[in-house]
């Protein structure tokens, strides 16, 4: 078992990670990090994690993982502060929804310790946030990708791997280019839609929402994700982002031409299609 996980940032992903950890006894103590003292001790009293400390030094010492589980905008600032305190005996990884920036950042900050850290992803969630959104089963037969960096040790990569695993996820890995475009697709482009569909009826008629039955309300549900997640997402993978969304507004030209021509065939096609393919998705 292993003696001491630590977790920066104590919120959905990270307080479920903590969960997970805690109930599937993959480390003796579960120790979480932040900068808010009383939000930390509510995350305590709850059961989430067994100590905590807004003193990064103590949070990391004795360390066996350090587990980064804040925006990723913050990443940069976060690895500078705890290199000077980083050993060859502490591997770190993080739960960002990019990599391929995250891995330049890496190498510019932690130099030879970056053999130690092996960049995570897992593919959970919810619209909500906070430690009181989490869950312990969050990651059940959820797909958790690890994309290794081109120095990352194979003893660490294998520890990250088993901990997840330890959690009921099932892992892949990829590299941080592939991760990148791909949940390009997959989640970024359905939040900038998301958002962009909630900003846009209240533009139109703020008290439209009143008549708004299922499917916006389903379409529309991961427009309450956290907001600076979001923020910081874009930024780092803004390429893929910006390209999915222009490869996206064409199929929605093709659909604005079927219809503005009465296209009922091609209508048709188009929504036929669709519902096969998300059919064959969902069982």
């Amino acid at each position: 078992m292993i003696n001491k996980i630590t977790i920066i940032g104590v919120g959905l992903i990270g307080g479920s990670l903590a969960k997970a950890i805690k109930e599937n006894k993959l480390a003796k103590v579960v120790f979480g990090y932040g900068r808010d003292f009383n939000r930390l001790e509510k995350a305590k009293k709850a059961n989430v994690i067994d100590q905590f400390s807004t003193n990064l030094k103590d949070a990391i010492n004795d360390s066996d993982i350090v587990i980064i589980a804040t925006p990723v905008g913050s990443f940069k600032e976060i690895l500078i502060e705890i290199k000077p305190f980083l050993t060859s005996k502490i591997v770190i990884s993080d739960v960002g929804s990019t990599k391929t920036n995250i891995a330049l950042i890496v190498s510019q900050t932690l130099g030879d310790y970056s053999n130690y850290f092996i960049p995570a992803h897992p593919i959970a969630g919810k619209e909500k946030s906070g430690f009181e959104a989490s869950e312990s089963n969050l990651f059940n037969n959820r797909k958790v990708i690890i994309t290794p960096l081109e120095t990352s040790s194979p003893d660490s990569i294998n520890l990250i791997q088993k901990m997840w695993e330890g959690t009921g996820a099932d892992v892949d890995f990829m590299s941080p280019e592939s991760h990148d475009e791909l949940l390009g697709m997959t989640s970024h482009l359905p939040h900038m839609l998301a958002f962009s569909l909630v900003n846009y009826l209240i533009s139109k008629n703020p008290s439209a929402s009143i008549y708004a039955a299922g499917g916006f309300k389903d379409f529309s549900r991961i427009a309450s994700g956290d907001a600076v997640m979001w923020r910081d997402i874009c930024i780092q993978n803004k390429d893929q982002i910006i390209d999915h969304i222009r490869g996206y507004q064409k199929t929605l030209n093709s659909l604005v031409d079927a219809i503005e021509n009465e296209n009922s065939d091609e209508l048709d096609l188009l929504f036929t299609s669709a519902k096969k393919t998300r059919d064959s998705w969902v069982g």
